[in-house]
């Protein structure tokens, strides 16, 4: 369970798809801080932190044993063909 926390700044999407970007693109797997330090443009931690858990809780990202991020969000041209060929579920 996480302890609420004020949140001084939230992330713009311009700063999600920033870091989204840099995962996706990078050629090894980044811990969040490397990933951090990394970014072409800073932010505060606390803003980057948001980022990460909410990537983490959409499943686009995984978080490894030694702690890296992966990304593993189906976004390959690949994958959107087999989703727009497949069946819908009628729910």
């Amino acid at each position: 369970m996480k302890l609420r926390t004020t949140v001084l700044h939230y992330p713009r999407l311009d700063t999600v798809l920033m870091i989204e970007n840099k995962l996706k693109n990078s050629d090894n797997y980044l811990s969040r801080t490397e990933l951090w330090k990394n970014l072409p443009k800073k932010i505060m931690y606390q803003t980057y932190k948001i980022v990460i858990d909410y990537l983490i809780d959409s499943r686009k990202v995984i978080l490894t044993k030694d702690d890296k991020l992966v990304w593993v969000f189906a976004d390959s041209s690949t994958a959107k063909k087999l989703i727009e060929k497949s069946v819908t579920a009628n729910a």
